[in-house]
């Protein structure tokens, strides 16, 4: 019977976990023990492409073009993946797949554990270990209660659908106005980011100026 494949988010988390857990042995990037295997996903691994046959023909980024809406996303290695190197443990030969998370990050984590998943095409039983803190005891604590793979399927939609939408609204966005920018001639690329939650100086500078202008007018 296989070992069971513990995939964290990043290195440190992974080592955390084999520390707490005990009884596993360093191999090259991943950890091993007589009944799971603890290896991360370094980040982001895979990025969305536009499946063959929807990319516009190169240097044709006109409105004529726009809307781009993929009937679906295909996944490829990103390049922090493609750079990699070192040896990794084989996903196949998995008893089950178990994802760690903190919820600093549970979107994030999901997208990631689940682009794996996909790109995969791994079939095992999946659980959840969810952690509130790092400590060697709430490790511990959180593999007695790993959760069911169904529950955290809502938590997989919506990191699915703000990947695509952040997806599409940068393609759309830089392409519609490099076009705008480049209607007299040349090719002016006008890259356009997807909303963030976090924002910029200028940004919040600019919201603070509205707030004082606003209570200038009111008087308050």
């Amino acid at each position: 019977m296989g070992k069971a494949l513990i995939i964290a988010e990043k290195p440190s988390v992974a080592s955390d976990i084999a520390k707490a857990l005990g009884g596993f042995k360093k191999q090259d990037d991943f950890f091993e023990s007589d009944h799971y295997v603890v290896s991360s996903a370094v980040g982001h691994l895979l990025e969305l492409v536009l499946p063959p046959g929807v990319e516009a023909v190169r240097g044709k980024w006109t409105f004529k073009c726009l809307p781009v809406i993929p009937p679906h996303f295909d996944l490829q290695p990103s390049r922090r993946a493609q750079a990699g190197s070192g040896s990794s443990p084989s996903s196949s030969s998995a008893r089950t797949w178990t994802r760690s998370s903190t919820p600093a990050t549970p979107a994030r984590g999901e997208l990631i554990f689940r682009n794996i998943v996909k790109f995969t095409k791994a079939k095992q039983p999946i659980r959840r270990l969810w952690l509130q803190s790092m400590t060697p005891a709430a490790i511990r604590e959180g593999f007695e209660k790993l959760r069911e793979d169904g529950s955290m399927l809502p938590l997989a939609d919506a990191a699915f659908s703000r990947s695509e939408a952040d997806w599409l609204v940068g393609i759309n966005g830089t392409r519609a106005m490099t076009a705008f920018n480049s209607k007299l001639g040349g090719f002016f690329k006008t890259t356009v980011g997807a909303c963030r939650r976090r924002r910029s100086p200028f940004s919040w500078s600019a919201r603070r100026r509205l707030k004082n202008s606003c209570r200038a007018i009111s008087g308050k």
